[in-house]
């Protein structure tokens, strides 16, 4: 006798990403569990979220807009260079937290089965909820130094959210499923911080790197078309572009718009191979955990 199987679903098997949108009560209780535990014991608690940021960004302007003199060369450096810093502290936060993402859960996926995809999403939405202190004191530098938001500075900043935290996921797919069986994957990330922070210009201008590049211009377009970079000067222009003067305005890098839409080919590409890699590597994760 031949049974028809179409009602039921195979153990372990999924849609990857789409099965999200289905145990959304479960993403809700991963991310209050990743928000209420990341704190705990500490004597500071969230102020943590104002002090690292606040500790990072004044090395920096010390550093890079002093000592280096780049203040000198960029009106309102400080909100120039915060505007950019708050992006590239996003994406280093959400990539650790993603890649640690199956590891720190390894209760859970040795002991029931549900889509593994949402604990690197659970972790991105957390890095976000995170972020958000740091946008709010942005947002009130802003306002002091004369800053008056538009629909359009708005809607520069969603897009650049948006980039942001679409690219960190495609990445940390790869790297949280990985970290399951190489854990040298969470020493690669320290990596890629790092190359974030300086790759992206918050401690410097596109106009900085277009000069040097002026007979190799297919350089310049790679690093203009970088997700990160393009959401760096998404926010540049939301704020910082509105509030210093006209004559000191930077303007958009040529060919942008085409740069633009590099960088979401870049994160389509990186999330598929993301959720490719995710789902080759999560049918060992009990075993390798």
């Amino acid at each position: 006798m031949t049974l028809d199987k179409s009602a039921f679903d195979t153990p372990g098997q999924g849609r990857g990403l789409l099965d999200v949108f289905k145990y959304r009560y479960l993403l809700r209780l991963l991310i209050s569990k990743g928000t209420s535990l990341r704190y705990r014991n500490s004597v500071l608690g969230w102020l943590w979220s104002y002090v690292r940021p606040t500790v990072q960004f004044l090395v920096y302007f010390v550093v890079v807009g002093h000592i280096i003199g780049v203040s000198r060369r960029v009106d309102l450096f400080p909100l120039y260079m915060f505007c950019g810093l708050v992006i590239v502290n996003l994406f280093n936060e959400a990539i650790g937290a993603t890649t640690r993402s199956v590891v720190d859960n390894k209760a859970l996926v040795r002991k029931i089965y549900l889509p593994r995809e949402l604990f690197p999403i659970s972790a991105v939405i957390g890095s976000f909820i995170h972020f958000l202190p740091q946008l709010i004191v942005l947002l009130i530098v802003a306002l002091l130094f004369g800053w008056v938001p538009t629909f359009a500075s708005v809607g520069l900043m969603l897009a650049s959210l948006a980039l942001a935290t679409t690219f960190v996921l495609g990445v940390g797919l790869t790297f949280s499923a990985i970290n399951v069986r190489f854990r040298d994957a969470q020493n690669f990330i320290e990596i890629i911080r790092t190359v974030a922070t300086w790759s992206s210009p918050i401690m410097y201008t596109w106009v900085m790197v277009q000069k040097p590049l002026e007979h190799h211009q297919w350089i310049f377009e790679i690093f203009m078309s970088n997700p990160i970079t393009v959401a760096v000067e998404f926010f540049h222009h939301a704020i910082w572009d509105s509030v210093v003067a006209p004559e000191k305005r930077l303007g958009w890098p040529p060919d942008f718009g085409w740069n633009v839409l590099a960088s979401i080919g870049v994160i389509v590409v990186v999330t598929l191979i993301g959720q490719l890699v995710f789902r080759r590597f999560e049918r060992t994760f009990a075993q390798d955990l």
